[in-house]
């Protein structure tokens, strides 16, 4: 399996996978058409477009993509009548292949409510879209705040080392949010330098880890008694700590 990141739009990420055993070209979330396609033209072919949910920045892409290379467009049976030129139909905890490699569906509400991850897990990968990104989570617009802490304990729950493909460049904002409620995290800490680094010279902070996350993204960290303590929840529940924070990242 090979994954190139296309940099799109302002902040957004596409995802390139290439199955080299069955000369297989897929396209996870096009945001537009001409920085994938830039890519694409490397293999001269494009077999697959995966889609994590509806929203335009994720699927841009779509029909000129798959006008110019007769692509088959998958998405999550939710998104059905919103996904643009949609062909495949998925459903939750369905197994599927791009080529020889096989992922499973994994249904991720919150954001939206038809989002999903795609896992691979003998490569172990999974791209997550906007449910979980790089020490942060996405925005609720359609689901609900507990749908999406399900979401990410369901991500989180994958093995340790899974590396993590997000939607999103938006690690500095949410490093900075996360050392304001854990400032004392060493983890933490330690990936200012490398951040700032791969930002500086123009490179994708992602991949991240699941094990990565787990010891510095606050959202997955709700039943932290660091955490509590910081927001003055000590007795309270991981619903109640993960909502609270969704609502100060809103207005942070």
């Amino acid at each position: 399996m090979i994954i190139e990141i296309i940099s799109c739009l302002t902040d957004n990420f596409s995802y390139l996978i290439f199955d080299k055993k069955t000369n297989t070209v897929a396209i996870v979330d096009p945001s537009e058409f001409n920085s994938c396609d830039k890519i694409i033209k490397k293999y001269n072919k494009l077999d697959y477009i995966l889609n994590t949910h509806h929203h335009a920045d994720h699927v841009d892409g779509n029909l000129e993509l798959k006008e110019k290379y007769n692509s088959k467009i998958l998405g999550f049976d939710l998104d059905k009548d919103r996904i643009p030129g949609i062909d495949i139909i998925l459903k939750e905890s369905q197994k599927a292949k791009i080529g020889n490699l096989e992922f499973e569906v994994i249904f991720t509400p919150g954001h939206t409510k038809g989002h999903i991850a795609f896992f691979f897990p003998k490569e172990k990968v999974v791209f997550t879209g906007d449910t979980l990104f790089s020490l942060g989570c996405g925005r609720i617009f359609e689901g609900t705040k507990m749908e999406m802490y399900d979401s990410l304990n369901k991500i989180k729950n994958l093995p340790p080392d899974t590396k993590v493909y997000c939607g999103h460049e938006y690690t500095k904002s949410n490093l900075d949010f996360c050392l304001k409620y854990d400032p004392k995290n060493f983890s933490l800490k330690e990936k200012i330098f490398k951040i700032e680094t791969e930002l500086k010279n123009n490179r994708p902070t992602v991949p991240t880890t699941i094990k990565e996350e787990i010891k510095t993204n606050i959202f997955l960290r709700c039943d932290d008694p660091i955490i509590k303590k910081s927001l003055n929840l000590n007795n309270s529940s991981e619903d109640e700590v993960f909502s609270r924070l969704r609502d100060l990242k809103d207005n942070f």
